[in-house]
């Protein structure tokens, strides 16, 4: 642990750090305001609705922006001072992107009714927001190319500012509109909240104005895109194929045992979004960055090591305490109507924590790129996540769904210590022989 606190003082500004710890804060906060007007003014049924909604929106800004955020922020960060291949990588990147942004929001657009149908079934018609939806799309992808930007200038300050005051916008939008229209309310601030924060953000991409001038039709190279294409289907094969998976298992529960009890796993599901935001930012600041300097078995299986010794008790003694606090919690996130989601914390805080076990492993996919390594692992995982959830839902109900994450993350932990087996607990006859990874 010691080690861990040394390297975030090291490599983390103090004002960096603050600012990353109110960044997660104000989006805990933000989501549990959302999640409570959610359960007070519009119940488990419009939760289900708005998760379905959430879902098939994360799934689409993936696929139009490419998934190339962290191929931008690599190359922008590695040819910063290299003004001609900077041009390349950001004329490549927009031009690509905000084009193919523009022709998924058209198919949006004229596909609005079979979009609400897929989403919602032929039961609601919300295909207007679907419209609203492909309208703000143009938006978010620009956001979202702005803030890979600065992220690879190392504006990290700014980034995190911007997301502040993005979320505190986004939240003020959102309990104004549900206040005001209920589902309608709710639905129209998922899809437009994520594009607001670009107003925040063109301030700062404005006062680099020699930003601008690198974005050239002339500059593009598709020579760029060998190099994006790794980072872009990794980033595609998640942020894709896990929220429609997400959505395929909504849909079965609101077939098979209504859409309240879907409602119920989507709070649930966001309850477990909140309290996974503080390992998931250890994740960030420390492990990725750490495994990317790692060049040895050694070292690797030590972070691992330490890793489980030191953040696995206390992560673990955490999710107790949330067992424990259950009740309490949903009397403060939720309602009463949410009373029955009790039930669901036992296996959902087990596959928590069993994620968290193989996702520190599986990090050094990332940070090694090991491509195929990363697509096999992930594309075994939903599709387990779906079997397993399909037919336990069917035996069990509801909860089957939360028994289907532990099984499939527990096979998934399974796949990983097979393949990092011999770099975890393999034995080095001499101690100072080093052998690359990845």
């Amino acid at each position: 642990m010691r080690k861990l606190i040394n390297y975030i003082n090291k490599h983390v500004l103090g004002d960096g750090l603050r600012l990353h710890s109110a960044t997660v804060l104000t989006k805990i906060l933000a989501g549990f305001l959302t999640t409570k007007f959610i359960a007070i003014y519009i119940g488990a049924e419009g939760m289900a609705l708005i998760g379905n909604m959430r879902s098939f929106l994360s799934a689409i800004q993936s696929f139009t922006t490419l998934g190339m955020y962290k191929g931008v922020v690599k190359y922008v960060g590695k040819f910063k001072n290299d003004i001609d291949n900077l041009s390349k990588i950001i004329s490549t990147s927009y031009y690509l992107g905000f084009g193919t942004c523009i022709v998924i929001g058209l198919m949006c657009y004229y596909n609005a009714t079979a979009i609400n149908n897929l989403v919602f079934t032929e039961d609601y018609n919300f295909s207007y927001i679907i419209k609203i939806m492909a309208l703000a799309l143009p938006f978010y992808a620009l956001n979202l190319f702005s803030f890979a930007i600065m992220n690879g200038f190392s504006k990290f300050r700014n980034l995190m500012v911007f997301n502040i005051i993005g979320q505190v916008m986004g939240l003020c939008v959102t309990l104004l509109l549900i206040w005001q229209d209920n589902i309608d309310g709710a639905l129209i601030a998922v899809v437009i909240s994520p594009s607001l924060i670009f107003l925040i953000t063109i301030v700062g991409i404005l006062n680099r104005r020699s930003l601008m001038d690198l974005i050239k039709v002339s500059s593009i190279d598709f020579g760029m895109l060998k190099k994006l294409s790794p980072y872009a289907i990794m980033a595609i094969v998640s942020g894709i194929i896990l929220p429609l998976i997400t959505l395929g298992i909504r849909n079965y529960i609101i077939a098979e045992e209504g859409m309240k009890d879907a409602g119920l796993w989507e709070a649930m599901n966001r309850i477990s979004v909140y309290y996974m935001m503080f390992i998931n930012s250890l994740m960030t600041l420390y492990f990725l960055p750490r495994f990317s300097e790692i060049d040895n078995i050694k070292e690797f299986r030590n972070e691992v090591f330490d890793f489980y010794k030191t953040v696995v008790p206390v992560f673990g003694l955490g999710l107790f305490a949330v067992f424990l606090l259950k009740p309490f919690i949903i009397a403060l996130f939720l309602t009463d109507e949410f009373v029955k989601v009790e039930a669901l914390f036992g296996w959902q805080l087990l596959g928590d924590f069993v994620k968290i076990l193989s996702v520190v492993i599986a990090y050094h996919f990332l940070a090694k790129k090991m491509f195929l390594h990363f697509i096999i692992t992930e594309v075994f995982l939903v599709i387990m996540l779906y079997i397993s959830s399909v037919y336990l839902i069917d035996l069990y109900g509801v909860k089957g769904a939360n028994i289907g994450h532990f099984v499939s993350y527990m096979l998934y932990f399974i796949i990983i210590l097979l393949i990092f087996g011999g770099s975890i607990f393999g034995v080095f006859p001499d101690e100072d022989q080093k052998e690359l990874l990845g």
